[in-house]
């Protein structure tokens, strides 16, 4: 068993070392493109006799058997592709594979905001590069995460002498990000276990930019240093900067008002607003995007999570009585996305839940992207969750 167990390891690091090799390439391949792009366009060398530069390519495409990502300028982005028939002993080379291979590249430090965490590769990677010498910290909830003690890594990384704090309160510390030598970070709605790896339907965004890492840095330190969770933070918890070829807003809920800065986002929205969700009970945003429907013609389809979606707390049933289109998700597991995408190019994402708790109790994030590149990878996703979604059955929500 041990000798079994050794060369699926031994597999899995090879693995990784591939996908750090592939970044690297596309990196390079990516900062080449936008470099010879910029050069093109400045009018610095003398075009007279040179062929007006190609359009640069947006993004290269990386597939992995549980998943694909894209790698673009400054950016990555994660889909993971649950398959229902697989069974967990088969689950590998999944996006907790990919997010270790980033880790095993790690040069510096790596500091975890993670609500829960069972992946064996990210344990590995994680002390793995503890024993390399990094200076590793981990922030995480206290029931779902140091305090599980029936499906959870973290209290062996505790025991590898990782620096380990949880946020010991009845809210949820229910961020999932991981900044990587102050340089990246990675973040969306994936939590590091194996459902959120391999069955449930997840994203994750990776920003290279100072700017990003420096606004998680000091949420981080804000919870892992200060104790400050929730309300108790005295951040303002909003940063904002360009990126790529477009904008970047950053928020850190419930110290932000972020209440309204998503209705501000909703309320620009002139064409559609597309949504896919494990929780929407938020009577705030339903009203503003019906408020933008009526006012703006602006059409209005989401998936729910199927669970709970008619429930009296869900906006499910407002939204479709009102002529909304929506549906309930199609995979026997869980639709865990918190995500809206509207006009086709703005997205908002993070670990909000469209909740209650999430805008009062919790700790979270968001993420609102203006670009349209990384908008039309988030609306394939869409398009993919909506063709597999289902009707709501006749009678199942009773309109006044």
């Amino acid at each position: 068993m041990d000798s079994q167990r050794a060369r699926k390891t031994h597999r899995r690091r090879r693995w990784r070392q591939s996908l750090i090799a592939v970044f690297i390439l596309l990196s390079i391949m990516m900062t080449f493109v936008s470099r010879a792009f910029h050069v093109g366009r400045s009018g610095s060398v003398d075009m007279g006799s040179v062929a007006p530069a190609p359009t640069p390519v947006a993004y290269q495409e990386l597939g992995f058997e549980f998943g694909r990502g894209y790698i673009g300028p400054n950016w990555q982005l994660y889909f993971n592709e649950p398959d229902e028939g697989s069974e967990r002993a088969e689950y590998a080379n999944g996006l907790d594979e990919v997010l270790a291979a980033a880790i095993d590249g790690a040069a510096a430090t790596l500091d975890i905001a993670a609500f829960e965490l069972n992946s064996d590769a990210l344990r590995d990677a994680i002390a793995a590069a503890h024993e390399r010498g990094l200076v590793v910290r981990i922030l995480t909830d206290d029931d779902h995460g140091l305090q599980d003690e029936r499906d959870s890594h973290l209290r062996d990384l505790l025991q590898a002498d990782i620096q380990l704090h949880d946020d010991d309160r009845s809210g949820l510390m229910h961020n999932k990000f991981v900044i990587i030598d102050g340089q990246a970070v990675w973040t969306g709605s994936w939590n590091y276990t194996v459902n959120g790896s391999y069955r449930n339907n997840n994203n994750a965004l990776v920003l290279e930019s100072v700017a990003a890492a420096a606004a998680y840095q000091a949420e981080f330190d804000e919870m892992f240093e200060r104790g400050e969770f929730g309300k108790r933070s005295r951040d303002g918890g909003t940063v904002t900067f360009a990126h790529d070829n477009g904008e970047i807003s950053i928020l850190f809920a419930p110290e932000a008002d972020e209440i309204s800065a998503l209705r501000s986002e909703i309320a620009r929205a002139q064409r559609s607003i597309r949504f896919m969700t494990f929780v929407f009970s938020l009577e705030a945003l339903a009203e503003a995007m019906l408020l933008q429907a009526a006012n703006a013609d602006v059409a209005i389809e989401g998936v729910f999570e199927k669970r709970n979606s008619t429930a009296s707390w869900s906006q499910l049933p407002a939204l479709h009585c009102a002529g909304a289109a929506v549906r309930q998700d199609g995979n026997r597991y869980i639709l865990h996305h918190k995500v809206i995408i509207i006009d086709d190019d703005t997205v908002i994402t993070g670990s909000f839940n469209f909740s209650r708790s999430a805008a009062e109790s919790n700790d979270e994030n968001i993420v609102i992207i203006r670009n349209a590149d990384i908008a039309a990878l988030y609306l394939d996703e869409w398009r993919r969750i909506w063709d597999s979604a289902e009707e709501l059955a006749p009678n199942e929500v009773i309109c006044d």
